[in-house]
Formats: C-alpha cells, sequence, structure tokens
C-alpha cells in the first residue's frame, strides 16, 4: 500500500524538534538567566502566535505566578503583595534585561512565610475544634483576599484545618458507631479489639492525625524543594501566558515526558490535573490498574493518600501536583489507598495495586454483535499510537485496518468506532485511517505561522469499509480524534454520535531540547521546551479549536456540565477558519438526514439519557458549592443528603442493553493460553453490553442500513 511519508516525516518534526529558526549564540553564566534568554526566544521566534511581551503581558504573568505559588492565599499577606505590586508592569522589561528580581523577592519572601505558617498550623492543631460551633468554611479562594495581617492569617488557616479535620473525625466517629462489627471482624482475624472511644478522643486522634499528614507534607515535599524548582513555577507563568500547551520541563520533568511518550507508565494508570487546590483524574489510561478496578472514575477527586503498611493517610487538598504524584505513584505490586471524592459528591476510598501500564494497552480492539439478525461491529481506540522508529510494525492505521477485515469476515453490516476518551496522537496516523473509510482526498490542513497551508491527504484509493459508519466521541476526544471525526463528518461519511462538541484542541506542539541550543553548555541540563507551533483545520476551512467537533446526535454524559475542555483552559488560542480544501463530499447512499432525524427523536424519550442528563447537572450543582459548613451535624447532614440524593442515580449503572458482544475468533484462540487477556476482553464487553451510547450508535447503523437499501432500489426503478 502506498503511504505519504511525507507526513511521518512532518510528524517526527512536531515530535522532537530542533530550533532551526535560530542562529543566535546563548551565553550567561547564571543558569536562571541564561534559561530566560533562551526560553522567551524561542516564545518570540518560534510560538505559533506569539504575544507581545508588554505592560498588559506583564501583568498576566504576575497574577498566573503568584496563583500558582499561593493558590489558597495562606501565606502571603496584603502587605506583601503590595510590595511586589511596583513589580506587576515591569516583568516584561526584566525580561528583556535578564533581571529575575521579581522572582528573587517572591521566592525569598515565600519561603519566610512558609516557614512561620509551620509555626500557625503547629500552634492551631495543639487546641481542640470545637464542632457544636455554628461556621462555615469559604474555599472559594478567587473571591477572598489576601489576609491584613497574623491575626486574619490564623484564623484562615484555623477554618480551613477545622475543615480538612472533619473528613478525619468523620471516619473515626463512625467506626465508633460500627465498633460492635469491626470487633467481630478484629476477634475473626485474631486482632486486639478496638476500644471504644469519647468524642472528645476522637476529636483529639484526629487532630493529630492531621498534624502528622501536613507534616509530612512539609518535611518531606516543601522542604525538598530547591530554589530552581520554585524558578520552574515562574517561568511557566512566563510560557503559559501563551497558551496551555506550552510548558517548560525541568530536566527531572523531561525524563517523566519522554517515558510518557515511550507508552510506559508506572503507577496506578491515571492522568492527574490540578484544579484550585484539588487533584482531579483527567484521565484513566486503558488497561491500568485504576481503569481495571472500575472504581476510579474521571472527575474524582483525590482527598487522600495512604501508603500500604501505613496507618494514616496524607491529605493533598492544596498540595501542588508533582507533590500529589509522588505519592500516588509507587513501585509495582504495591498498594496504594485513595480516599476520593466522586463526582456524585460522595467519598470513597479505593484499593489500587500499582503496576507497570504498557502501551500495549491502548491498542486498537473490536468485538462484534448480533442485532435483530445483523451482524455489527465496534473498534474501540483509546490512542492514534504509533513506532516512529518502525512504523510499518506498529501504526494504529493499519490495526484498525486489520480489525476490519477480521470484522467482514464475520459478514459485518455496520461499523462503530469508538474514540471516546481518546486524547489523540499521531497524525500520520489519524491520515491514514480515515483514508479507510474514503477513496481518496484531504483529510487536515496545518497551518504555520507565515507560511502557506499544506493539505494533508490520503493518496491511496483503496477503502477498507465502505458501509454504514458511526465515530462516538466525548469531551475527552481531543486532537487527532477530532481530526478524524470532523473529516468524516465532512465527507458525510460517517455520523458523529456523543458529547455537544468535543475537546476543542486544535494545535500542535514541538517539543525543544534547551541543551542543544546553547555551545558549550557549562550550566548543566536545561531541560526542554513543549511550544505550539501550529494550527491544524478541517477540509471545509474551520478550526476545532475551542468550539471542537459538534456531534450530529448529541447525547448527554456525566460531564455534560463540567468545564473540562480547550475553552476552560487558561489562555488558550482562538477559533478562526481558512479557505476549504478541494474535497467531494462522500457518494454513498444511506440518508443521513433522516437518519439523523430519528436518533435525535429517540434520544428525547430515553429515560436512561435523561437520568444521566440529571446527574451531571446534579454533579454540577456540588462543584459549584464553595461554603462548607464546620459544625459536625451540619456536615453530617450534608453528607447524608448527598448520599441520599446520589441513589436517585444508581439506576444508571443497572441499565442493560440485553446485547451480547463477542471477540473474533483469531481472539478466542488466544484465549486458551492468555487468561487475562480473556479477563479483560470479557469485562470490555459486559461494559458495552451496559453502554447506552453505543446502543444509540447501533440503532443508528441499522437505520443507515435501511435507508441504503432503500436508495438502492428507488435508483433501480428510476
Amino acid at each position: 500500500m502506498k503511504r505519504n511519508y511525507n507526513i511521518l516525516v512532518l510528524v517526527l518534526l512536531l515530535a522532537f524538534a530542533s530550533c532551526s529558526f535560530t542562529t543566535k549564540t546563548f551565553q550567561d553564566p547564571d543558569k536562571d538567566k541564561l534559561l530566560i534568554q533562551v526560553i522567551t526566544y524561542v516564545l518570540e521566534n518560534g510560538h505559533f502566535d506569539p504575544k507581545a511581551m508588554d505592560d498588559s503581558f506583564s501583568a498576566k504573568v504576575y497574577t498566573d505566578y503568584l496563583d500558582q505559588i499561593d493558590p489558597l492565599k495562606q501565606y502571603f499577606y496584603k502587605s506583601d503583595i503590595e510590595e511586589f505590586s511596583k513589580y506587576k508592569t515591569e516583568i516584561d522589561n526584566q525580561l528583556k534585561a535578564l533581571d529575575i528580581s521579581f522572582f528573587a523577592l517572591t521566592h525569598d519572601r515565600l519561603i519566610q512565610r512558609i516557614g512561620e505558617a509551620k509555626t500557625i498550623y503547629r500552634d492551631i492543631l495543639e487546641t481542640p475544634f470545637d464542632y457544636s460551633k455554628n461556621e462555615t468554611y469559604n474555599a472559594d479562594y478567587e473571591s477572598i483576599d489576601y489576609v491584613k495581617n497574623k491575626r486574619e492569617l490564623t484564623e484562615r488557616w484555623r477554618q480551613r484545618l477545622k475543615y480538612t479535620n472533619l473528613a478525619s473525625y468523620d471516619d473515626l466517629m463512625e467506626q465508633q458507631k460500627n465498633l460492635v462489627d469491626l470487633n467481630k471482624k478484629a476477634d475473626s482475624l485474631k486482632l486486639d479489639p478496638i476500644v471504644k472511644k469519647s468524642p472528645k478522643e476522637v476529636e483529639k486522634e484526629a487532630r493529630e492525625s492531621t498534624l502528622k499528614t501536613i507534616d509530612i507534607y512539609y518535611n518531606d515535599y516543601i522542604d525538598d524543594m530547591h530554589r530552581d524548582d520554585w524558578f520552574v513555577f515562574y517561568i511557566n507563568a512566563i510560557t503559559q501566558e501563551f497558551d496551555p500547551h506550552t510548558t517548560y520541563f525541568a530536566p527531572q520533568d523531561k525524563e517523566a515526558f519522554n517515558q510518557d511518550m515511550a507508552g510506559k507508565l508506572e503507577g496506578i494508570g491515571a492522568r492527574l490535573q490540578k484544579r484550585n487546590d484539588n487533584t482531579k483524574i483527567l484521565e484513566l489510561i486503558s488497561g491500568g490498574p485504576a481503569w481495571r478496578g472500575k472504581e476510579l472514575e474521571v472527575g474524582d477527586v483525590i482527598v487522600r493518600v495512604r501508603q500500604e503498611g501505613e496507618k494514616e493517610p496524607i491529605t493533598i487538598t492544596g498540595m501542588r501536583i508533582d507533590d500529589a504524584i509522588k505519592l500516588i505513584k509507587g513501585p509495582k505490586g504495591t498498594n496504594v489507598y485513595l480516599t476520593v471524592k466522586k463526582v456524585d459528591g460522595t467519598s470513597k476510598v479505593i484499593k489500587i495495586t500499582r503496576d507497570v501500564v504498557e502501551i500495549e494497552e491502548t491498542y486498537a480492539k473490536s468485538a462484534f454483535v448480533d442485532k435483530d439478525g445483523k451482524k455489527f461491529g465496534i473498534i474501540n481506540l483509546p490512542k492514534f499510537y504509533a513506532d516512529f522508529t518502525d512504523y510499518k510494525k506498529l501504526n494504529a492505521a493499519s490495526d484498525v485496518k486489520k480489525e476490519i477485515m477480521r470484522l467482514k469476515e464475520q459478514g459485518m453490516q455496520g461499523l462503530v468506532l469508538d474514540l471516546r476518551n481518546n486524547g489523540g496522537g499521531s497524525l500520520q496516523t489519524v491520515v491514514e485511517m480515515a483514508g479507510l473509510f474514503i477513496e481518496d482526498g484531504p483529510i487536515v490542513q496545518v497551518r504555520s505561522t507565515e507560511l502557506p497551508k499544506e493539505v494533508l491527504n490520503d493518496t491511496d484509493k483503496s477503502i477498507a469499509w465502505d458501509g454504514p459508519l458511526v465515530i462516538l466521541v466525548n469531551e475527552f476526544s481531543a486532537s487527532a480524534s477530532e481530526i478524524m471525526a470532523a473529516a468524516m463528518q465532512d465527507y458525510k461519511r460517517a455520523i458523529i454520535i456523543g458529547s455537544k462538541q468535543t475537546y476543542g484542541k486544535g494545535t500542535v506542539q514541538s517539543f525543544y531540547d534547551l541543551n542543544e541550543l546553547v555551545k558549550n553548555n557549562q550550566e548543566g541540563d536545561l531541560g526542554a521546551l513543549k511550544v505550539t507551533r501550529q494550527k491544524y483545520y478541517r477540509i471545509n476551512g474551520g478550526s476545532v479549536q475551542l468550539e471542537g467537533v459538534k456531534s450530529d446526535v448529541v447525547v448527554p454524559d456525566r460531564f455534560s456540565f463540567i468545564d473540562i475542555g480547550e475553552k476552560d483552559q487558561k489562555n488558550p488560542l482562538g477559533w478562526d477558519e481558512i479557505d476549504a480544501a478541494d474535497y467531494k463530499i462522500w457518494q454513498g447512499d444511506f440518508d443521513y438526514t433522516t437518519t439523523i432525524t430519528n436518533s435525535n427523536e429517540r434520544m428525547k424519550g430515553n429515560d436512561q439519557l435523561k437520568l444521566i442528563s440529571d446527574n451531571a447537572q446534579w454533579v454540577r450543582a456540588r462543584m459549584d458549592e464553595k461554603i462548607y459548613p464546620l459544625n459536625y451535624s451540619d456536615y453530617k447532614a450534608q453528607l447524608d443528603r448527598n448520599e441520599s440524593e446520589s441513589k436517585t442515580f444508581e439506576k444508571i449503572g443497572e441499565y442493560t442493553t440485553n446485547l451480547t458482544y463477542t471477540s473474533l475468533p483469531y481472539e478466542q484462540k488466544l484465549f486458551e493460553k492468555d487468561t487475562v487477556l480473556q479477563d479483560k476482553r470479557q469485562r470490555w464487553h459486559e461494559s458495552l453490553s451496559k453502554d447506552v451510547y453505543v446502543e444509540e450508535a447501533l440503532h443508528v447503523l441499522q437505520d443507515l442500513k435501511a435507508s441504503y437499501s432503500v436508495k438502492k432500489v428507488a435508483s433501480v426503478k428510476d
């Protein structure tokens, strides 16, 4: 099969680029100043949409940097901020002069305030909390101001510590209620019985536990941070004013990025995101420990982490994301216990056995299902993967083609391509994969600053599948997934079913090793810079940036009302459009308009989707809550109320379609020797049988198949 290897060259350039645009010599004996010099040069000369480093830019860097180093406003006083404010419009001038006095001032003051905070929280935790008192805790850090004095700062810490301590206090109080059952279990395990404690003793134990976890956080993590670590915050406050994907990687972070690119992750198999003071689950790696456990979900907030063999969990609320990851990651085979706040507002302790997540778990997999006498296939693709060292040996496009051929051998009459939660990957792979469903033509347009657009085409006239096609997407379908869905939608080759829109990331990044830019570097490893260098566009000329791909059939999901897309990030590049490419609509005989209308009508009357929509709105309402009670009775009542309300939505998990999915014959032979693979596929099939979105996709395939037959008959009569 003929391949467009120019695309491969382009992808390789996008993945690891060299700064071919510079002949500048960078030399400075001070590593911090050298970094500033190199990074600002790359940003100004290499970014797709370089920002003017002026007073407005300076003010934004100033605000974002302070938000990063003191997000809970628990260190700096208002007088500190007033002192810092003289630099608010001077950072741009300092960058040009390689002056880091603003960073030096804020860093020194931060270290001083952190030291003072240690004394404050230890003093507070020496005094019992009165949980009968009616008071509240305001967690809306963006709306509250910096404190004026130590008294106000101490009160802010007291309220936050009291709220943090409430969870431990509640756990211990519940333990006291269930003492009889717990002691029966302890006796059966030949363990010492749990002694009944008074509320005062419980409060003291909870407070001591809170003190221990905070001490661990400061002693083991904050105190271990060097000046270089804090300087990364300053650098990224600068880079991410350009866009959210332009990021500096310190040497140790660069190594972690390279491991991720290689497709090998060790830990629980989840990607985390920092939102305000919370550590949230952004993505579960298919096949990883968290994914296999079925308990952790995207959107869950990790509140506390306990290691195997330790009695006390560590609270990670307010903790730096890197520090939280260090606690959660660990050697293969060890257990970690995560206390999470579920997306439905309830709390749960989840045990996960850490493992190594290999890239094999992200490969394409398929199954077929018999529905009303017709056989349909489904291919799940978690990622547009490729091995650039041996592309022919491994890439998602070739694997999907193999699965299509195998499904056709089983008599497939319609295909569902599931791109939900697919965050993207190789550009070449998506171009080739789109080519499996059309004869030939443009797939995506790519534009760089001040360069003519490049149209990436499928040049292979063969078609792997010309029958009914449905593509499933959601808010987490991004980048290459959006290219695929957009191309098939523009060609009217497939019907897109999913969320109102996909993620909305229409940019391409390059990865620069900064060491390669500095000749005779004597300052050690400088790290790397990921820079947005290009934007891609649909063949109709529109960008997916911010707007994503809008589904033909919109179905609600649990994240319909949660801010998770590109448009919800800080400083995203804007939407725009260019001239359309030269392409022709797919000349199939399917009635897309009637099929989409019928599907939308079915969705309106679907009780399961209505329940999911109600749940999504309820979850959003819980997330918007920022004021929390510090009275234990009120706190407990709120927990019980959330628990009770969440039970309303338990039927979501009880839904079943009564459809049975089957692995292809080649996989069934593998099961004879690989029982682990068999277990993975069985669980996937069970999930599919409860999936209302896949069920509707099959309805759509039936309608498309029927419309094809009708149109064929009509054309013959004509």
